[in-house]
């Protein structure tokens, strides 16, 4: 029987945007590497602090780098993990991997004990890891690996090394925490190995549309991580979407906002480019004063990351429309986007921020606002939408019983499509439950208008109830966007006797007079203006800094914790002194 959104009601409101055919032909990752050298091999491909190469001498040394696992019994389907920031080791390994027909595995340089899960489950054979990474972090799980070759963060770079890296020395993972040449155990280096064998001759192998690509861990936090497996098919197709429009030109600068072992950054930008024909602007990782430095030496078209990126450039006290000027396009993901960034963000650099919505399932985005189309706010709950489903891809809101809804009905998001993956790995059970048939239950609540816009309400698991009354909290998140002196916020539910849960916000402020004089009790009543009584916050927290993972998404998790244990700390106090 069809059903609303088997109409696709989406497709009339991108219009011409929507190129033609919707679905693309299957490809691979290496036959998009291969279309881009043939047509673009002596354009840049990478530039570094310095650091450049073009296509044809990227392929070259991603090659060199496949003939080096192949000689250390790398083969069809070993799974070769990479514990990188955005660096050239990065993106070289990953290609390298593929050319032996291997699998990579991005990992958070934040991990620490979760890779004691992640190695053993998705039994790595090989890995790529930063010196310093090596012996604070990974030493212990990578000892029994056949192949392990260690990278300098220092490689592949030539302008100043010190003055460039010094700002990240404090970091965990950075530069600075590079040991000395009596620490570094006695394993190859990345950049010596690969220039050793740059004139190997070797040929490397051809992956199938339907075989393994890359295995990427969700974040865990209902048990431990799913290794979502992801096809050459699945990343190819989501890749070349992302280029898919009439504001890119082979040649752009795609900035390395989101760090590149992350979904969204793996793909919408790193394969995206790749895909594309783009010139890869690697930024280490993010601060805002050095990236707004590299806005102007550079001159980047394009940039994807989550909304707490921007908010930290809209802070920063140089930042001017100047640095914006180069961007075509700027796009938000991995987070909700508020609208009151995006009015504050386009008033001062002129920019628009565009979204999009995607998850690791989805090897990231699957809608988007398309370029040149604003999202809408939808006036009743005041979120922004966060795009319209890709043309090749099926988007179906559920309600409790897994039947669809219509237009402006509240359920579950599920998305089918050529991105989805196939699996997650050792787990036929969450397969089973989160893939039913292929498509994917995302966990996400939202709805569509019916123009086919997208609207993310929050995660099932977030909902707070207030007295018997769903309070979502981005909802209230996006009114606490509007007041001009939080500059970010973090809505969660803490328990009540009476209440069952109280709605309880976190904010950060802007830096200024006016940020200076607000109250939490004044934040408290220009939210009850704004939102039904139940829906507004009963206590607002002022914060120095919201927590964040290091993709920059908000800890809620961790705040709602801290909360609760402040409330029953507060509680037990209260106890203790009748």
């Amino acid at each position: 029987m069809s059903t609303w959104a088997d109409t696709r009601p989406w497709l009339k409101t991108w219009g011409d945007l929507a190129n033609k055919p919707y679905t693309l032909e299957k490809s691979t990752t290496l036959q998009d590497l291969a279309s881009t050298v043939a047509t673009h091999g002596h354009e840049e491909a990478i530039s570094y602090y310095g650091f450049g190469l073009t296509w044809s001498e990227f392929d070259q040394y991603s090659t060199a780098f496949a003939a080096y696992l192949v000689e250390q019994g790398i083969s069809v389907g070993d799974r070769v993990a990479i514990y990188e920031q955005n660096t050239p080791a990065f993106m070289i390994a990953t290609y390298g991997i593929w050319k032996v027909g291997g699998v990579v595995v991005p990992l958070n340089p934040m991990y620490r004990g979760e890779l004691e899960h992640i190695f053993a489950d998705a039994e790595v054979k090989g890995l790529v890891v930063s010196k310093a990474a090596f012996l604070n972090r990974v030493a212990p799980y990578a000892a029994a690996l056949p192949v392990v070759v260690l990278s300098d963060d220092r490689s592949f770079q030539v302008d100043g090394p010190e003055a460039i890296f010094s700002m990240f020395a404090d970091l965990p993972g950075a530069p600075g925490e590079n040991p000395g040449p009596d620490q570094v155990p006695n394993l190859p280096d990345f950049q010596a190995v690969v220039e050793s064998r740059l004139d190997t001759g070797f040929t490397p192998l051809i992956p199938s549309p339907e075989d393994e690509a890359i295995v990427v861990y969700t974040s865990g936090t209902s048990g431990k991580a799913k290794g979502a497996s992801g096809t050459h098919a699945s990343v190819s197709s989501n890749a070349r979407y992302c280029v898919r429009t009439p504001t890119f030109e082979p040649g752009d600068g795609f900035l390395t906002l989101a760090p590149i072992f992350h979904i969204t950054g793996f793909v919408c930008q790193f394969i995206a480019g790749v895909s594309g024909g783009a010139r890869l602007i690697l930024n280490y990782r993010f601060d805002p004063g050095s990236l707004l430095e590299l806005f102007l030496r550079e001159k980047p078209t394009y940039m994807a990351g989550p909304a707490t990126v921007y908010t930290a450039m809209l802070a920063h006290p140089s930042a001017t429309a100047e640095h914006f000027a180069s961007f075509k396009r700027i796009m938000s993901g991995g987070a909700p986007l508020p609208e009151g960034l995006v009015t504050k963000f386009e008033d001062k650099t002129g920019v628009y921020i565009g979204q999009g919505y995607g998850l690791t399932e989805t090897c990231a985005q699957v809608a988007t606002v398309p370029p040149g189309l604003r999202a809408p706010v939808d006036p009743d709950s005041g979120n922004l939408s966060c795009g319209l489903p890709q043309p090749d891809t099926m988007i179906r809101i559920l309600d409790d019983f897994g039947e669809p809804l219509g237009p402006n009905e509240i359920g579950e998001v599920a998305i089918s499509g050529p991105e989805v993956v196939a699996e997650y790995i050792n787990n036929e059970r969450a397969t089973a439950e989160q893939l039913p048939g292929g498509e994917l239950r995302t966990g996400d609540v939202g709805y569509m208008n019916e123009d086919g816009w997208l609207f993310i309400v929050d995660r099932k698991k977030d909902m707070i109830n207030a007295s018997g009354f769903k309070v979502w909290p981005r909802e209230v998140e996006d009114v606490l966007y509007t007041h001009p002196a939080i500059q970010e916020a973090a809505v969660v539910g803490v328990p009540d006797e009476y209440r069952g849960e109280n709605v309880a916000a976190f904010v950060t402020l802007q830096s200024g007079p006016e940020a200076d004089a607000v109250t939490e009790a004044e934040i408290v009543e220009f939210c009850r203006e704004k939102l039904a009584s139940y829906k507004a916050p009963r206590q607002v927290t002022i914060i120095d800094e919201l927590p964040k993972t290091s993709s920059g998404k908000i800890l809620r998790r961790t705040i709602r914790a801290d909360a609760v244990a402040a409330a029953e700390e507060a509680k037990a106090g209260a106890v203790g002194s009748d």
